[in-house]
């Protein structure tokens, strides 16, 4: 087991400067905010940001439009692109996963022999359930079984691809575990039988290093929600160029069209570029929202992010353990990302008194209480969160929760 280099309390310069971001995060002041899973904290900027969103509205009114508001969807895509290692023009933005891997399928055919569409089973509920609708229309749902609940082995996964495989939308880093699977090797053995990787990044991107271009990876999905700190509604799509002109999406809008503007009737002309897998307005809030996160964390830098998370996950772990508590994310931290989850009796109970005592985490069914560090969070954080949970359970409250099989105390 990897160890932390550094003892608790003792940042070195690179960390310093990361917590010197704490300021600007405005719920850090009154929180211990461990839930960069599910929500990053939301930076100032976010509400300067809002106020211009406003203040264009209401002086510029429909010439907004004209004037940015149509061209957002690239120009927030190009900044999730420089941080996921995407080329200019070839990320634009969409409501949410859901949606964006809507429009990824609505580009085939499932009634020929190449249907098949392979995902581990642990992938997120609402990726799956975007596949499964469309069982009707031809597709057949593989899933690569996980023996632990924790993690896929590789092999399994690469076996079950083959010739009749379609796409292959994984997710980069598990949910219910934060392990890290091998995006690289199963992109190899996708396009060796000539199926195509549909990357979830949603639990890696802005706290592990990606590089899409590098890992030829087909199409990439995520949102602004979690690590890149941006808040709801501003999911993005990356789909490779080289895939550009041979893809026609069937979930379409008016935004996907050469010529918007030119209000033609019949059938979508295409737009020759990524605009080609946008559909109708979008929204636009969310998009001004988005864009105060990604711009701390492209200037901070994943590496940076990630040497820090490394040290602070496996502190969390170390110090969890040595507290008697059961931990349920991979040792090794290549294959894990920025979270860890603690399989505690009651958790679901657990985490609601937590988050009374302003320990913001959250539980998941089946995995446990998910804690996450981010590049804001202080080593003195992470062990008074620990500890909080450990005196949770030692608590008489507690015990006589469990005795009488109440659901909250």
């Amino acid at each position: 087991m990897s160890r932390s280099p550094l003892p608790h309390g003792t940042a070195s310069a690179a960390e310093a400067a990361l917590l010197a971001w704490r300021p600007e995060f405005p719920i850090l002041s009154r929180s211990t905010y461990l839930v960069s899973h599910s929500l990053g904290a939301m930076p100032k900027a976010v509400s300067a940001h809002l106020e211009e969103y406003a203040r264009q509205w209401a002086e510029r009114g429909v010439r907004a439009w004209g004037e940015g508001w149509w061209t957002l969807p690239v120009e927030v895509g190009d900044g999730v692109g420089r941080i996921i290692g995407a080329p200019a023009g070839s990320v634009v933005m969409h409501q949410n996963v859901s949606v964006a891997q809507s429009v990824i399928l609505s580009c085939f055919d499932l009634s020929g022999r190449r249907n098949k569409i392979v995902y581990e089973d642990l992938n997120f509920p609402s990726v799956m359930y975007v596949y499964e609708a469309h069982r009707a229309l031809g597709a057949r749902i593989v899933t690569v079984p996980s023996d632990d609940g924790m993690t896929v082995p590789l092999e399994r996964f690469l076996r079950t691809i083959d010739e009749e495989t379609l796409l292959v939308p994984l997710s980069h880093v598990i949910f219910r575990s934060g392990f890290a699977q091998d995006v690289p090797a199963i992109v190899r053995r996708a396009h060796e039988v000539g199926a195509l990787v549909v990357a979830d990044l949603y639990q890696s991107a802005g706290t592990v290093p990606i590089d899409v271009s590098a890992w030829d990876v087909d199409f990439a999905t995520g949102g602004s929600v979690k690590w890149l700190c941006g808040g709801p509604g501003a999911g993005y799509l990356y789909v490779a160029p080289r895939l550009w002109d041979s893809l026609r999406p069937r979930l379409t809008g008016w935004m996907a069209h050469e010529h918007p503007f030119a209000f033609e009737t019949g059938a979508i002309t295409y737009a020759t570029d990524a605009t080609r897998f946008l559909h109708g307005t979008p929204a636009v809030p969310a998009l001004f929202a988005a864009r105060a996160g990604q711009d701390i964390v492209g200037r901070i830098g994943v590496d940076a992010i990630r040497r820090k998370s490394v040290r602070q996950v496996q502190l969390l772990m170390d110090h969890a353990r040595a507290r008697g508590l059961t931990t349920r994310t991979p040792d090794d931290p290549d294959r894990r990302g920025g979270m860890a989850i603690l399989d505690v009796p009651n958790g679901e109970a657990v985490t609601r008194e937590l988050i009374r005592r302003e320990i913001v985490v959250d539980h998941r069914p089946g995995a446990g209480i998910r804690y996450s560090p981010h590049f804001y969070t202080t080593d003195e954080e992470i062990l008074h969160a620990i500890d909080q949970t450990r005196e949770i359970l030692d608590s008489g409250a507690y015990r006589a929760h469990v005795q009488s099989g109440g659901t909250g105390f």
